[in-house]
């Protein structure tokens, strides 16, 4: 289940579809409480997913900011780097 969901703004390069959708997935997930759908909640899941994605790519294309883009690999260092502090190992 989701535990969080990325930041996708304001990243250079720009967040890509697969990461817009995978947002939307955890979303989703975290809403409706579950990991994989029923068989009769299949289709409803399906359509959640697509639609938050279009929502998500909107917001995200709307967006307007003067700070300067994150570098995601800068942004992953400094991930991994609190991450060792927190539990100690990489």
């Amino acid at each position: 289940m989701c535990r969080n969901i990325k930041t996708l703004h304001n990243f250079n390069p720009p967040a890509t579809e697969d990461e817009i959708q995978a947002a939307s997935l955890q979303f989703v997930r975290k809403l409706s409480g579950f990991n994989a759908p029923s068989k009769a909640n299949e289709e409803a899941f399906r359509l959640a997913i697509e639609e938050v994605t279009a929502a998500a790519r909107k917001l995200l294309d709307s967006l307007v900011t003067n700070a300067p883009a994150k570098d995601r690999e800068v942004e992953l260092q400094r991930a991994k780097a609190r991450s060792v502090k927190r539990f100690g190992k990489a």
